[in-house]
């Protein structure tokens, strides 16, 4: 006799992944009120298995976040999830992953016809369901932002590539990822580098090994180079889960030596704040050097030239025991010296001319100069800082250091600054920003800057007030336009003047010397740092 089987959807958590339920085909309830912050999403239409099977669900428009019910189909591993914005969910990109899944919309209570006695599934009553924990906050102490680039080239080979993830899983494992935690993604460096996964992708340690196991070894030749440079540059973004105020990390394991030259990439990396470590194994016996490019390969990748950013490991057989030091090395942050950058660690303030010789339309050429200079550097309430100083005879703070943190804020105010005019007085306007805008840091950690703009000739004394700011740690920059005669220039700017002082006949050519304002300001915080 053929009777209907009811059968009670599964309840499960808003965290619930698809690799929890270890089914062909299951009917799911999805609770209701899941934060679409709580949903780790992967792939469109076809999810990775590790997503959260309700975040599909939205995504896909099956249900909305008042919940509900959802039918499940597990489908095989797939390579290149896309990222898909849907239904209020920006899904995540993921290179590879062993099994996925899709959703479809579910029935409350799912019937079946059956040839079978009667039978009517009921949820338990006599246990309360245990609440999934939530995502564990992680070792707080060793809170980074950290990129593992792994060796995947010809030089390593298949069976010691396999190895090598072992040893990262282990010091993944012991790092304490979590939200409040380290992060950690993986590039692998091969002939072409390519990120496997992002900061942003995984906050757990059980999550990061499952997707450290899924890299598939790409061989090549092993362009070491060719990788740092491109993470330095790619890996650490906003959109990518970096956070800001957090040591940025490399740990480069190379099994060998580099097909590439590396120093670039390490100049590279260093500007952009990146610490750099390298783990060699296997490193060239004397009979091999003459084979290798460059055999200062190592100390020209790291953050610093010293024993605590190298660490060696005779091969990939045994390793546990290089764990630990290995992990409490990356959890020494007071010893990561690449963490501070001149986009990072500068107060910079602009001396505007407003005089009446300027006019309007080229007042407003000198405010893009300034904020096209701005849009460089990287501020925050911990990083770099900002002001403005319009002056005339008179001077007027247009903002102070301490006024804003955002750089999107700053930008705005810049563009909004209502132009002058009036006489030049540059000696008493640099006096004055001296006392009033750089006198409350000067506690300050970060190297002090100003920037000089004007166009004509001084009404006063500008040498005095100047050599005050140097002496009092300001480095000038003199930026002149038109009538600006030179010898005021060079009285205004830090030594050597060559460097610091800068000339354009007309304001349309302010732009062209924007990069070498930024490097000079750069050269100058390295050198202070040596």
């Amino acid at each position: 006799m053929y009777t209907v089987v009811v059968r009670i959807p599964i309840a499960i958590t808003c965290l619930t992944r698809g690799l929890d339920i270890r089914k062909e085909k299951a009917d799911v309830l999805c609770p209701g009120g899941c934060s679409l912050e709580e949903f780790s999403v992967f792939g469109n239409v076809v999810y990775a298995s590790v997503s959260s099977i309700c975040g599909a669900a939205v995504h896909k428009g099956v249900i909305s976040t008042s919940g509900g019910p959802v039918r499940i189909y597990s489908l095989p591993g797939r390579e290149n999830y896309s990222s898909v914005e849907a239904n209020g969910i920006q899904s995540q990109m993921l290179s590879r992953w062993s099994s996925s899944f899709t959703v479809t919309e579910g029935k409350s209570a799912a019937q079946e016809v059956t040839g079978q006695a009667v039978s009517t599934a009921r949820p338990s009553t006599g246990k309360r369901q245990k609440k999934t924990p939530d995502k564990k906050a992680g070792n707080k102490d060793c809170k980074a932002d950290i990129a593992f680039m792994i060796d995947g080239s010809f030089n390593i080979g298949q069976r010691r590539f396999n190895l090598q993830k072992n040893f990262i899983g282990k010091v993944a494992l012991m790092l304490g990822i979590g939200t409040e935690g380290p992060h950690v993604g993986i590039v692998q460096a091969s002939e072409h580098p390519k990120i496997e996964f992002y900061l942003k992708n995984f906050t757990s340690a059980k999550d990061v090994v499952l997707a450290i196991k899924e890299v598939g070894f790409r061989g090549g030749n092993s362009n070491t180079g060719k990788a740092l440079k491109y993470t330095a540059e790619k890996f650490f973004t906003p959109e990518t889960g970096m956070r800001k105020g957090l040591p940025k990390v490399v740990v480069v394991f190379i099994d060998g030596w580099p097909s590439d030259d590396v120093e670039e990439a390490g100049i590279v990396a260093r500007e952009f704040g990146v610490n750099v470590f390298v783990v060699s194994v296997n490193k060239p016996i004397p009979e091999e050097l003459g084979m290798v490019k460059d055999v200062a390969f190592i100390d020209k990748m790291v953050c610093r030239n010293t024993d605590f950013f190298t660490y060696n490991m005779p091969n990939w057989f045994s390793t546990t025991k290089y764990v630990k030091p290995l992990v409490q090395k990356l959890c020494t942050h007071e010893q990561m010296l690449c963490s501070k950058t001149c986009y990072n660690s500068v107060n910079i303030a602009f001396l505007i001319d407003g005089s009446s010789s300027v006019g309007e339309s080229n007042f407003q050429l000198e405010l893009q100069f300034a904020a096209n200079i701005v849009k460089m550097f990287e501020v925050s309430d911990i990083g770099t800082k900002i002001a403005a100083v319009q002056f005339t005879y008179d001077q007027r703070i247009e903002f102070n250091f301490n006024d804003y943190n955002v750089k999107e804020n700053i930008l705005e105010v810049i563009s909004n600054i209502r132009y002058m005019s009036g006489g030049t007085a540059t000696g008493e306007a640099i006096a004055f920003t001296m006392r009033s805008v750089f006198g409350p840091v000067r506690d300050s950690p970060n190297k002090n800057f100003l920037v000089v703009i004007t166009d004509g000739q001084s009404y006063d004394d500008v040498l005095g007030p100047a050599a005050a700011a140097q002496d009092a740690g300001i480095t000038i920059f003199s930026v002149g336009v038109a009538w600006a005669p030179l010898d005021d220039l060079k009285d205004m700017a830090s030594k050597p003047k060559e460097e610091h002082s800068f000339f354009t006949k007309e304001f349309t050519g302010l732009e062209a010397l924007i990069p070498d304002v930024i490097r000079g300001i750069c050269g100058d915080f390295v050198a202070s740092q040596q």
